[in-house]
């Protein structure tokens, strides 16, 4: 491996990148001349990553999309395990993305090639029947949620907890009045955020139903003011559908910048997913939403172990903010959400309170004590 080890990663999608990127800044810290390569995007890329394939291959959810793009993704999969046989990394590091990486990491391991998972697959909410595979892909399992090294060392899985990057990279306190003047927002505005999620398919199915939540609310209380923070290359996709379902409300796109945007606003409309545990560790009262295609939503909905869905209500055991998902996620009930916060300040604070206890305990330096992780398994 000599000083600088050469490593391959895999990141699925935004969140991915945004995890696999504030890593990066650990791996990069110890080994200055490190190689890495494999699947990512732009925040990999700031830190030296050379993306063979750009991560929005990889965002697809739901079963039926799935199987619309299985021919490309699997042979991505296919072509870079090859490759990454042909000349092994010291180390390869699968960063979420599980259906994908998974596989590709057995297969890898198998070669015997050192495997790491960044993230645990949520075995404790739906799909337990992965442990096996888990067990057989990853030789050690980086956890980003305190109670998961311990179910996994259950079954003979190697992990560790090393905190969630982003609860290192959000700040404790608000910088509120910096993220408004940063936005064009004033200090007395009501500021309303709509997180749709970072895939084509959520473009698909959840915008319309944020974007007429917002017209409703407009209607309503009149002076609201929406903001919708958008990923790189999605605004085509997302700027159609406010011309057909906005109708007289005006809502502010913002290319990326969505921390800006929590960091902001009042209360969110935010689809279930990472996006939900920013906006809890920026303190922010929301609605978690999700719509997806009906036979995905049939065949999920039987998957299930807990009665949440959303990130921060599972972390916290608790109902602490609405689930508003499928056929419940209509506009007038995602704005009837909405309104019972912007109406009620002392459950506001409460819940702000909640999550800073949450924020607290995830926070662990997860760039270094992942790093040191990666650093055991490389020297083992």
């Amino acid at each position: 491996m000599g000083e600088a080890p050469r490593l391959a990663l895999v990141a699925g999608e935004a969140s991915g990148d945004l995890l696999a990127g504030l890593m990066m800044g650990g791996l990069r810290a110890r080994w200055p001349q490190l190689q890495a390569q494999g699947i990512g995007g732009p925040r990999m890329a700031a830190h030296g990553f050379d993306a063979w394939w750009p991560h929005e291959k990889l965002a697809v959810r739901g079963y039926a999309e799935v199987l619309r793009h299985y021919r490309e993704i699997s042979g991505i999969r296919r072509e870079l395990g090859d490759r990454l046989l042909r000349q092994p990394p010291d180390a390869f590091i699968g960063v979420d993305a599980p259906d994908f990486n998974l596989g590709l990491e057995e297969r890898l391991r198998g070669a015997g090639i050192k495997t790491v998972h960044f993230v645990c697959p949520s075995i404790w909410a739906w799909r337990g029947n992965r442990i096996e595979k888990i067990r057989r892909a990853a030789d050690h399992v980086l956890c980003v949620f305190p109670f998961e090294p311990a179910l996994l060392q259950q079954h003979g899985i190697s992990a560790s907890y090393v905190g969630h990057p982003l609860a290192d990279a959000i700040p404790l306190d608000l910088p509120r009045a910096e993220a408004r003047a940063a936005l064009g927002l004033a200090a007395e505005d009501t500021v309303v955020a709509l997180l749709p999620g970072s895939r084509r398919s959520e473009v698909q199915y959840i915008t319309p139903g944020l974007v007429a939540a917002a017209a409703e609310l407009q209607r309503r209380r009149p002076g609201l003011r929406f903001v919708l923070p958008l990923v790189p290359g999605l605004r085509g996709l997302v700027e159609p559908v406010l011309a057909r379902h906005a109708g007289q409300v005006q809502v502010s796109l913002v290319d990326g910048r969505s921390h800006e945007v929590l960091a902001a606003c009042d209360v969110t409309l935010v689809a279930s997913g990472t996006a939900t545990l920013e906006a809890a560790l920026f303190k922010r009262p929301m609605v978690i939403t999700y719509t997806m295609h009906w036979l995905s939503w049939q065949l999920m909905k039987r998957m299930g172990y807990l009665p949440w869905v959303g990130l921060p209500n599972i972390l916290c055991e608790d109902w602490v903010v609405p689930e508003l998902l499928q056929h419940h996620a209509t506009p007038a009930a995602l704005a009837d959400a909405a309104l019972a916060w912007l109406d009620d300040p002392a459950r506001c604070r409460a819940v702000e309170q909640r999550f800073l206890e949450l924020h607290h305990r995830l926070r662990r330096n997860t760039a270094q004590a992942a790093t040191d992780a990666i650093a055991q398994v490389l020297h083992r």
